[in-house]
């Protein structure tokens, strides 16, 4: 428990569903349980300086990060463009009355390109904006 809040620590467990709570704050141990409601030992002495809050680990920051969003972005934007490219042929093949919409799929194939080079624009601007911010 050296460096965790036993309070909070605490609060978090009774949440959960945990009832059973020994401490022990010479050897920093906190015994946490789901038996029958009670407490023993001593409780952990006050501290002269606050605990810091704890961050969350990296990989959830990074699921919300522009870097991702923009590598998302042209993930979507390259496999519209391989559906594209499967539409094509298909109609290509069938010829006659959908022959006149090939000309439209070439428009298509080049706005999820340029979808893609976005994405992958934004992602590298937010990479090296975090770098320069201190982020990463």
């Amino acid at each position: 428990m050296a460096n965790h809040d036993p309070g909070a620590f605490e609060a978090a467990a009774r949440v959960v569903g945990f009832q059973g709570f020994g401490t022990y704050p010479r050897s920093g141990f906190m015994h946490i349980d789901l038996g029958p409601a009670r407490r023993w030992g001593e409780p952990f002495p006050e501290r002269p300086t606050p605990f810091a809050t704890e961050t969350p680990p990296a990989r959830e920051r990074l699921a919300e990060s522009r870097t991702m969003r923009g590598g998302g972005t042209a993930g979507v934007a390259t496999i519209g463009t391989a559906g594209v490219e499967v539409a094509e042929d298909i109609l290509t093949e069938t010829q006659g009355a959908l022959e006149p919409l090939v000309p439209y799929l070439d428009g298509l194939r080049w706005a999820f390109i340029a979808l893609a080079l976005a994405g992958i624009g934004l992602a590298i601007y937010a990479r090296l904006d975090d770098w320069k911010r201190g982020r990463r």
